[in-house]
């Protein structure tokens, strides 16, 4: 969950932290004691009035979200739904758009999706930005933008926009942001990709803004093969084969299993892995001349990655979401499957198959099924209706101000509010040492089952209520980073990431209290760069001592040599 700041304007008890929470005020937008009497005169709430004739506003009332957004609603966008299954050209179709288009953004599910269209559109001379929680490219004369979802300007007119994986509005924890984009994103043409399942909804909800809607539905552009007999031995493991599992245990568990062998070497792709390190391993696993030519991955492969992947085996059909054990759906099925057999690559026929004969009946099924009719889609509560709630209610703490707010929030039923528990409990983490100042917990990522990454949330906060400025080498020792020798250390390593990335989320939103972003970032990399040894040194042949030193060499073209030697006490230079 996120991280952003709404301050209340109150005495603070250290003058480092008075100056730290105006530039939190600035940084979020938010308002001062006398922008209460503006807000109520301001566009916004001139839409309100259309549904509270009486003049007085029930802030919670959150069953008329489109009028939230009044700049879109200036428009009459003209929308266009492009639906069908996985590999059937619908977002190919929907960026053609971008392109031709005199400005634009386009709003992805993950930093892997938003970096490759970026790359995509400054490839064919198109200047994009590339802007995500954790990172911000930004190109001189840029007009067309690539953004995660969550990062979307709803206040930058654009003449086209594009949204990806729309049926993730029905997303319990992410939901929101897609619902926040369809609604909010002010432009000429409002492309929309996804699963047909999300058809109807997406028709209900935009009926109350006033927008023309198309629907194009596509076929899928090559065929996917749903086998008749379960893979077997191992020994039947091809090159392009990709096996999905969906734990982290379960990958590493195949991935040596696989290489035993003595046949293949595996890539790996899952959640927790880096993004940088997660693209290095998909690229490996797609270039011909790689060893790595079989891919060991979670359902993450669902989006994004464009994976050469000739047959998808899927080595349970069970996953624990969080809560329980449990049957993947149907939606979840047909997106993996789907990943098989990619246009255009070297295997133009998708196959998919089971590890065990007795999941295969819920397989065939499942691809024969059309994905369950999306009801409804996430809400939650924009931070300005937020903080003025809070001074309305007087309300000191984060913590306290959300959980009131959603208990009395009131919806349509097209729409549920957000799984809140995770934002919760960093809510209440920062309001023990945040006493001064109110924090709202929904836009950086911190992962509250992670034990490391709450820990640095943690120590962030209480540096930064004691001194209004938080210094990286007080929490973290640059140089002290290992390449990882078992997979605890390896998990603990991507923990370490995490908390990073948190700090360079932070320096970009409140850099005077968070002033280490090239050392958080330089660090970070480093982290990703140790992971990837890991990996390699994991899967080693006889070769692998040369690919080894080959990987190294090319190392050393993109870091700095000094910081090299501090972790990898085998690289000879050599010469330059």
């Amino acid at each position: 969950m996120a991280v952003a700041v709404l301050l209340r304007q109150r005495t603070l008890s250290s003058p480092h932290a008075v100056s730290s929470c105006r530039n939190v005020v600035y940084t979020c937008g938010l308002f001062s004691n006398s922008d209460l009497h503006s807000m109520v005169n301001s566009t916004n709430l001139r839409f309100w009035r259309t549904y509270h004739n009486s003049g007085k506003f029930d802030l919670t009332d959150l069953t008329h979200p489109h009028i939230w957004y009044p700049k879109a609603r200036e428009k009459k966008r003209n929308v266009f739904l492009h639906v069908g299954p996985t590999n059937s050209g619908k977002t190919y179709s929907a960026l053609k758009r971008l392109e031709a288009s005199s400005s634009g953004v386009y709003c992805g599910p993950l930093r892997l999706l938003a970096r490759e269209i970026a790359q995509r559109l400054n490839k064919v001379n198109i200047p994009c930005n590339l802007i995500t929680g954790q990172e911000r490219d930004e190109i001189e004369g840029a007009k067309h933008s690539s953004v995660t979802v969550e990062m979307a300007d709803v206040t930058t007119d654009y003449q086209c926009a594009v949204i990806d994986e729309i049926q993730m509005v029905g997303c319990k924890s992410r939901g929101y942001s897609f619902t926040r984009a369809l609604l909010g994103l002010c432009s000429d043409e409002l492309h929309v990709c996804g699963d047909p399942a999300a058809v109807p909804l997406i028709q209900r909800i935009l009926e109350a803004t006033g927008d023309v809607v198309t629907v194009q539905y596509y076929e899928r552009l090559s065929p996917l093969v749903p086998l008749k007999s379960p893979l077997g031995s191992f020994s039947n493991i091809k090159a392009g084969d990709c096996l999905v599992t969906f734990s982290r245990r379960g990958i590493y568990t195949l991935k040596k299993r696989i290489e035993r062998e003595g046949k293949h070497l595996c890539s790996v792709v899952y959640g927790s892995l880096p993004p940088e390190t997660r693209t290095k391993q998909a690229t490996m696993f797609n270039d011909d001349t790689s060893d790595l030519n079989v891919l060991v991955a979670s359902d993450a492969i669902g989006m994004g990655l464009n994976l050469n992947i000739s047959r998808i085996i899927f080595s349970t059909m069970m996953k624990f979401d969080g809560f329980c054990n449990r049957e993947l759906t149907v939606a979840e099925i047909k997106q993996i499957a789907g990943r098989a057999g990619r246009y255009g690559s070297k295997f133009p026929v998708g196959e998919v198959t089971c590890l065990n004969a007795e999941d295969l009946p819920l397989l065939h099924s499942s691809l024969k099924s059309a994905s369950p009719i999306i009801e409804r889609a996430g809400l939650f509560p924009t931070f300005d209706l937020l903080s003025l709630y809070s001074r309305l209610h007087g309300t000191d703490f984060f913590h306290p101000v959300l959980e009131r707010f959603l208990e009395k929030a009131k919806l349509s039923p097209d729409y549920f509010i957000a799984d809140c528990e995770d934002m919760l409990k960093v809510a209440a983490i920062v309001d023990d040492f945040l006493s001064d100042c109110m924090i709202n917990t929904s836009s950086v990522s911190v992962d509250i089952r992670d034990d490391i990454s709450v820990q640095g949330l943690v120590q962030f906060a209480e540096n930064y209520a004691r001194k209004g400025i938080v210094r990286l080498k007080e929490i973290f020792t640059p140089g002290t980073l290992q390449v990882p020798k078992t997979d605890n250390q390896l998990k603990e390593l991507e923990s370490v990431h995490k908390v990073l990335e948190l700090y360079v989320w932070l320096s970009f939103r409140m850099d005077d209290s968070f002033p280490d972003h090239e050392v958080a970032a330089s660090q970070k990399s480093i982290c990703s760069m140790l992971i990837e040894e890991y990996l390699e040194r994991s899967g080693w042949q006889p070769q692998g001592r040369r690919k080894f030193l080959r990987g190294a060499q090319k190392l050393l073209q993109e870091y700095d040599e000094s910081q090299l030697r501090k972790y990898f006490q085998e690289v000879n230079p050599g010469p330059k």
